[in-house]
């Protein structure tokens, strides 16, 4: 018996070596270079849209790098470009909303920022909301007044809605 055992540990040791050697069919190759990656900040004002019911980071270029917030909510109040739409990117904050963004005291650390609007800032809908958070903490965050993380309150002429932070973090 034990030369009957030898023999399979042979055999199954040289079907083994076989189907090794036969590899998946996937032939070796020469190195394969690419491009070094990008490295450095953004260059543009980053905004949010909605593709579906989900926010989605838009980088707009702009001639002089990172916006303030204000500015990133005036391109976020323009709607999508021709395009983002092709896309199929959309966005619910109302057209020509108006917004100015203050710093509250300790921003970045237990402060806040606020957005004030022309328009009203109750019946703004939660996607809209979302938007205009995430657009004015990712613009605060690139100039240095606030942190990602940094709650935002939203005040229009019909009341405030309760601060909040950016959801998609």
């Amino acid at each position: 018996m034990t030369g009957h055992r030898a023999g399979r540990a042979l055999l199954a040791g040289a079907l083994l070596l076989t189907l090794g050697a036969a590899g998946c069919g996937v032939r070796p190759s020469e190195v394969i270079t690419g491009r070094s990656a990008v490295s450095g900040p953004s260059q543009g004002s980053t905004i949010y849209l909605l593709a579906g019911d989900d926010l989605v980071l838009v980088l707009r270029p702009t001639a002089s790098g990172a916006t303030s917030p204000g500015q990133a909510l005036a391109l976020l109040a323009a709607g999508p470009e021709r395009d983002e739409r092709d896309q199929g990117l959309t966005s619910e904050v109302p057209a020509g909303i108006g917004a100015a963004v203050t710093v509250t005291s300790g921003a970045g650390q237990s402060g806040g920022l606020t957005v004030r609007t022309t328009g009203a800032a109750l019946t703004l809908s939660a996607h809209a909301t979302d938007q205009i958070i995430c657009t004015t903490v990712d613009a605060a965050a690139q100039s240095g007044l606030a942190e990602v993380w940094t709650a935002v309150t939203i005040v229009g002429p019909d009341g405030a809605q309760p601060p909040r932070r950016c959801s998609v973090r």
